[in-house]
């Protein structure tokens, strides 16, 4: 009797060697699909960018203008990683800087290669802030939201710039009307960011009010009480880290300001000559396009930017040198990023 119940103990018992070598396959498998998702989103995403064209418009480039070009978005993409860094470490001061650069290529790439206005990627900064340096998902989250806020924050005071510019150079004429009227829905939808930080700053969590207030939502499921508990959070660090928000929002001034700084060479390294103002609109058009839903905003930008020069006198052949140097810029920056994320999701 004895025998029989150690005998149908042992065979009860797994196989560790089994379940290894079953978890190795699960997770080649797994790796396999990911890198085939990710190259096929890549494919998709560039199979109408003509990369052919892209290297003939580099040729044209010097090799210190390339370098220059090269350095300036390395070091835009590191003050947006500042950004970020500075509103984690306020909480975990144990989280390097240089892994999060990998991390936000990861989520540039997924953003860049999918549908929608340049988002998408968050998911993978919360999950390697969680896997790699054990900050829980509600806090990690709480950090991103702060991070996408700020980034917010001064790309539509950058866009609320760039539209006073836009009617100054003509490029939506007002046809004697008054354009101040128009631009109310649009000034409120700027205002967003900054009017969400005060609140949270004040102990209101306009999020979480807005989806308790819904009838029809269930509250107690996870995704609902991971919103609630990062926007909390949030708030927290606002009333807390009061000086880590305002070196935050300094950081994210310099990298915008760099973006501007960018464009302005690639504009003069093609032997174009734009005033100010003139820059200013360009450059938001350039930004509305990239909120279009399309990977990359993928025709859009290219539209954008033959409008828009086309209004200052440039022929279609600069604008679309111009976007060349966009792409060649976003898909080394994107491939990239893929990789990065491929082995993120491949362990």
């Amino acid at each position: 009797m004895n025998l029989g119940s150690e005998t149908f103990a042992t065979e009860a018992q797994p196989d560790p060697a089994g379940g290894a070598r079953r978890y190795k396959i699960l997770r080649s498998l797994r790796a396999f699909a990911m890198y085939a998702i990710l190259v096929l989103l890549l494919w998709w995403a560039s199979r109408n960018v003509p990369l052919g064209q892209i290297w003939n418009t580099l040729r044209q480039l010097r090799l210190w203008q390339i370098a220059l070009l090269l350095s300036l978005n390395a070091l835009v993409i590191a003050l947006m990683t500042a950004r970020w860094w500075i509103i984690v470490r306020a909480e975990n001061r144990r989280v390097p800087f240089l892994p999060l650069i990998g991390y936000r290529l990861s989520a540039f790439g997924v953003s860049y290669f999918t549908l929608g206005p340049q988002v998408g990627g968050e998911p993978l900064q919360v999950i390697n802030l969680q896997k790699y340096h054990g900050l829980s998902y509600a806090r990690a989250t709480s950090a991103v939201i702060m991070d996408k806020l700020l980034e917010f924050l001064v790309n539509f005071l950058l866009l609320a710039v760039g539209g006073w510019a836009v009617f100054q150079v003509g490029l939506i004429p007002d046809n004697g009307g008054k354009p101040f009227w128009g631009l109310i829905g649009l000034g409120i939808l700027l205002a967003w960011p900054l009017v969400h930080i005060l609140l949270m700053y004040n102990g209101v969590l306009p999020l979480s009010s807005l989806l308790r207030a819904q009838p029809f939502l269930p509250l107690k499921t996870k995704a609902l009480r991971l919103i609630f508990a990062s926007e909390r959070m949030a708030a927290s660090f606002c009333q807390r880290h009061f000086p880590a928000l305002l070196a935050a929002v300094g950081v994210s001034l310099l990298a915008v300001a760099g973006i501007a700084t960018e464009y302005v060479l690639m504009v003069e390294f093609l032997g174009v000559r734009l005033g100010a103002v003139q820059v200013f609109a360009a450059l938001t058009a350039m930004q509305l396009a990239f909120l279009m839903p399309l990977p990359g905003g993928l025709g859009a930008l290219e539209a954008s930017q033959v409008f828009a020069l086309g209004v200052f006198g440039q022929p279609a052949a600069v604008a679309i040198s111009l976007t060349l140097l966009m792409r060649a810029r976003d898909i080394l920056n994107g491939g990239l990023g893929l990789l990065l994320a491929g082995r993120v999701f491949g362990r």
